[in-house]
């Protein structure tokens, strides 16, 4: 049986570093342009507050959200909210979470959850699948933290867990991702038989960052033939 228990404290330690950060902003530099197209940096805590609610929903059998449309109407009215209140907000759905997942022990941890868009996954991949949310976030905030700054242990879990979810995908090629250590995993459609045919490479950071979306792929070599074009996650 897989408790989660890592991943609860590894998300704990993200959480607090977030808010730390959070914490050294001001009301005016939360409507400046994060990281993300068309997002404040107000929008991003905004979604990261209400995200924590959502999984809250997830652990005791509820929809993650009312509707897409209520989702987005929630991080607008969020967005402009000043930094004292948007602060107190991610502390206190932090919170929230936490006493969700110590509702959770033993077998229970094992339960599917439904999570947007019919994605179902075990109740125990939501603390890891949480601490997604808030590494890349932090690092959307554009306020100083780049994706070689998050922690090395979820750097390359999130290698892995971002593979696994192009694999398969029949647009993106067989190819095998390679940190400059050596590490390997494998994505994209199944190799045939004279292996990937591609193979990318670069440190933990830029790998995470391509797969993630959140970059061009700047840093990473690949070959042969040109680095692959990732459809959106």
């Amino acid at each position: 049986m897989n408790v989660p228990q890592h991943d609860v404290a590894a998300l704990q330690e993200s959480t607090h570093t977030l808010l730390a950060a959070v914490s050294r902003l001001d009301d005016a530099s939360l409507a400046e342009p994060s990281g993300l197209p068309g997002w404040t940096r107000g929008h991003v805590l905004a979604h990261l507050a209400r995200n924590a609610d959502a999984l809250v929903n997830v652990l005791e059998g509820r929809p993650m959200y009312a509707s897409a449309e209520a989702r987005d109407a929630d991080i607008e009215s969020g967005a402009p909210r000043p930094l004292a209140i948007q602060l107190e907000d991610l502390r206190a759905t932090a919170e929230r979470l936490g006493a969700a997942f110590a509702r959770y022990e033993g077998e229970r941890w094992e339960e599917r959850v439904e999570l947007r868009n019919g994605v179902t996954d075990r109740a125990g991949a939501i603390p890891f699948r949480r601490q997604v949310e808030v590494e890349l976030h932090h690092v959307d905030l554009d306020a100083g933290r780049t994706l070689d700054d998050m922690p090395a242990a979820f750097t390359q879990a999130l290698i892995g867990y971002l593979a696994r979810r192009f694999s398969g995908n029949p647009d993106v090629p067989a190819t095998e991702l390679r940190t400059e250590d050596g590490q390997t995993w494998r994505t994209g459609r199944e190799a045939g038989a004279g292996g990937p045919e591609v193979t990318v490479t670069g440190a933990p950071g830029a790998l995470a960052g391509w797969l993630a979306g959140r970059t061009d792929g700047t840093g990473l070599g690949a070959g042969p033939g040109a680095l692959p074009v990732l459809p959106p996650l």
